[in-house]
């Protein structure tokens, strides 16, 4: 026999009982951006290279390390798997002229793709949920999405401060932040050999990463480095300002991180993220911030513009470490067949239910047959089915079916006809 193949390492399969969890992750998030009025877009999976090296900046990590790049076999073109997501959502704006009857609040699922080494909360292909507000200038909009944030953690069930706590930050425009460039490039100099190797080689091309360190050893040298707010105008201040007044007035909790930075170029002003203790290393479950110069670097006109990104399969993780309930399919009826004598009509009583508006899953016959009727209500429980409709001889003679509370101890069988089911079907919906 032939060796099976396996997935990719660090691309992983989702299946059930862990994709019920995913569903309902994103049943959350599809009701949250319907409560906020934003619409949904989905953008290619593969875009132009050029893309994210003009987008994210030839010398970030990403780009040089991370991408899965290749050349198009038919004519040449270089190509990636998406590395993120904003980048090919601001093409897509720019190519379709969709802001053009005024601004945007979108959203999208995507998978993403980075070629890092694997672990925990840490993956080759993993998923996330980005948020985009498009053509609006104000601190307001940034408060706004912030909000959707903490709004989405507690329909998720975290604890703010416990299980959550939000981070905020300016970066300031390019002018505040080359003189903070230079200022840092002046101190890391001076204690050059204080630097780590990769902290090194960020001095050369990107020193605002260094202050992003984890390095235990560097954690003093970094705190003593000059701050970004020390060279911040007052055009900057004003608009960091105008968020904390909203945070404040919603009751959020937060904490001012000068040294919070994003690993793309193209932030300016507000950044925040949400972080937890309780992931190990892989802290960060949703970041994002302001990126007004990234439509004008693409090609298109000077454009506002604030997003955030969430890892799903970091947030899922958190739910597991905070121990929340596992959510159980939404089933209300497990048809129990105990023979292919009564396939015919379980199968037109099922169709019939469902298009009442229940959900319902019918027994099928395995390699062994249908299997005893014990197994059956053994699976029907295991379900998580309210209902259990059994199909016997005796009561498909009568033209009946049985029915069984699964979920009220001691409940009694009782029998149903067949042929009034669309008006007993609402019955097992509310009961």
């Amino acid at each position: 026999m032939a060796e099976h193949l396996r997935a990719v390492k660090g691309m992983n399969d989702i299946l059930p009982p862990d994709s019920v969890r995913w569903e309902w992750f994103e049943t959350k998030v599809r009701a949250l951006m319907a409560r906020y009025g934003y619409a949904n877009v989905r953008t290619p999976i593969v875009e132009p290279t050029a893309l994210f090296v003009r987008g994210l900046g030839e010398v970030t990590d990403i780009v040089e390390k991370e991408m899965y790049s290749f050349e198009d076999a038919m004519n040449g073109d270089k190509l990636t798997l998406r590395p993120e997501a904003t980048a090919g959502i601001v093409r897509a704006m720019i190519e379709h002229n969709a802001l053009y009857n005024g601004p945007l609040r979108i959203w999208s699922q995507v998978a993403v793709f980075r070629h890092e080494r694997p672990q925990k909360g840490r993956y080759r292909q993993f998923h996330q949920i980005d948020v985009e507000a498009l053509g609006h200038v104000g601190p307001d909009v940034d408060a706004e999405q912030i909000l959707m944030c903490r709004a989405l953690c507690r329909d998720l069930g975290f604890v703010e401060g416990r299980d959550v706590r939000l981070e905020i930050n300016s970066l300031g425009q390019p002018p505040e932040r080359a003189a903070h460039r230079a200022a840092l490039v002046v101190y890391f100099n001076d204690h050059a050999e204080a630097l780590d190797d990769d902290s090194k080689r960020r001095l050369l091309t990107n020193p605002l990463r260094i202050l992003d360190s984890k390095n235990p050893s560097m954690q003093a040298l970094i705190e003593a480095a000059p701050k970004l707010v020390d060279h911040l105008g007052e055009a900057s201040l004003a608009h960091l300002n105008g968020v904390r007044t909203v945070l404040d007035a919603a009751g959020v909790a937060y904490r001012n991180n000068p040294r919070l930075v994003r690993g793309m170029d193209y932030y300016n002003l507000t950044v925040f993220e949400f972080v937890t203790d309780l992931l190990g290393s892989q802290g960060t479950v949703c970041g994002g911030g302001r990126y007004d110069g990234l439509f004008e670097q693409l090609g298109g006109k000077p454009t506002p513009a604030v997003g955030w990104g969430m890892g799903i399969e970091r947030m899922l993780l958190l739910l597991e470490a905070v121990a929340a309930p596992m959510p159980a399919p939404l089933l209300d009826v497990y048809a129990v067949v105990p023979s292919a004598a009564a396939m015919s009509a379980a199968m037109v009583l099922c169709e019939a239910l469902r298009a009442a508006g229940l959900t319902v899953f019918m027994h099928g016959a395995g390699s062994d047959g249908w299997g005893s009727i014990k197994t059956q209500f053994k699976r029907a429980d295991a379900s998580g089915a309210r209902h259990a409709l059994i199909f016997g001889d005796a009561e498909l003679a009568r033209g009946e079916v049985a029915i069984k509370n699964l979920r009220v101890a001691d409940a009694p069988q009782r029998s149903l006809p067949l042929a009034r089911a669309a008006e007993w079907a609402a019955e097992l919906r509310n009961a």
